[in-house]
């Protein structure tokens, strides 16, 4: 999670129900908890009866490509099975869970301009430039996308001029230019995160339409990364929230309710959003300032969670499968990508 530079690198406590540490609560966190959990079935000798499969991955942070085939071990592990449960940290509320999550992607944007002495700009045979049409891009996407709900949409980086040399996988480059020549490139990337693919869809639609639409002497191109698909709401992400909900006051730990879904990132869960009818997610350890240097956790809720879990995890186990009798096998499923 952070690189060999860093000097975060190791667990550590500091005090009291909180320690530190790169990824301690996401995603190590939530890996205990599964780990947990399942540990205090087994001992209770209700692990034998239960169908459930683990699934971690490594890379979630910096996912290998393409993304279908760095997921695919994860949505084999789904086929077949009734519930998904992601042990994320969701953000950071005990009394909350994640049912749905917005997907992500990245875009980039070439833009090419005629160069030519900047005292003949906006002349009919010469036009107004690669930056002025980068500028023209950004604003009609701000004007036509913005404010849209659970759609956000934000240029990281930008670059223009004579000459650029850009870089989307580490998003940096270089770009040179004089006052004087009317910019012939640039180069500019950002995200665009949705809840449906439907939303998806639409936003990409009219992004290249806005693209399109170059100015005179320009011409662009806008292209997107396949990205984290969204999680979408459904009724049945609802009734899983409802038991791990009824788990939690029956443990005495109160209600649990759904996070807003602006509030929680792309994660692995939502890869098996096809493949299964429940998934609940945001249910690992809480704590601070994830994916910083100061990521801490509250130790006081492990215990808690993997109660939580635990609770869950037994009752599904005992639930009839949705259309079928008494007797019937069933599978379910937890995922916890780190």
């Amino acid at each position: 999670m952070f690189d060999s530079g860093s000097p975060f690198q190791e667990f550590q406590r500091t005090g009291g129900n909180e320690a530190r540490g790169p990824g301690i609560i996401d995603m190590k966190g939530g890996d205990v908890i599964v780990v947990a959990a399942l540990q205090a079935l087994d001992t209770a000798g209700l692990l034998k009866k239960m169908n459930v499969v683990v699934v971690m991955t490594g890379d979630e942070e910096d996912s290998g490509r393409p993304l279908k085939e760095a997921r695919a071990a994860l949505v084999a592990a789904a086929h077949g099975a009734e519930f998904a449960i992601g042990f994320e940290d969701g953000d950071g509320e005990l009394q909350h869970a994640v049912t749905a999550r917005r997907g992500s992607t990245s875009w980039q944007i070439s833009v090419k301009g005629r160069a030519a002495h900047s005292s003949q700009i906006f002349r009919e045979d010469v036009g107004a430039g690669a930056i002025f049409e980068a500028a023209r891009i950004l604003e009609a996407f701000r004007e036509q996308l913005a404010g849209e709900a659970h759609l956000t949409f934000n240029p990281g980086t930008i670059l223009g001029g004579t000459r650029v040399e850009f870089d989307p996988a580490q998003g940096s480059g270089t770009a040179a230019g004089k006052g004087n020549i009317i910019a012939e490139r640039a180069e500019m990337s950002g995200d665009l995160r949705a809840l449906t693919e439907e939303q998806f869809s639409s936003t990409r639609r009219r992004m290249q339409e806005i693209v399109e639409a170059s100015l005179p002497h320009t011409e662009s191109s806008i292209h997107f990364d396949e990205g984290y698909p969204p999680l979408a709401p459904s009724a049945g992400n609802d009734t899983l929230l409802g038991l791990y909900d009824e788990a939690s006051r029956d443990l005495g730990f109160g209600p649990v309710t759904a996070v807003s879904p602006d509030k929680a990132g792309a994660a692995d869960v939502a890869f098996v959003a096809g493949e299964v009818p429940m998934i609940l997610d945001g249910v690992g350890l809480r704590g601070r300032d994830g994916h910083t240097p100061g990521e801490t956790a509250d130790l006081s809720t492990l215990s808690i969670q993997t109660k939580r879990a635990a609770l869950l995890l037994y009752r599904l186990s005992r639930r009839a499968p949705q259309g079928t009798g008494p007797g019937s096998t069933r599978r379910t499923g937890g995922g916890t990508p780190p």
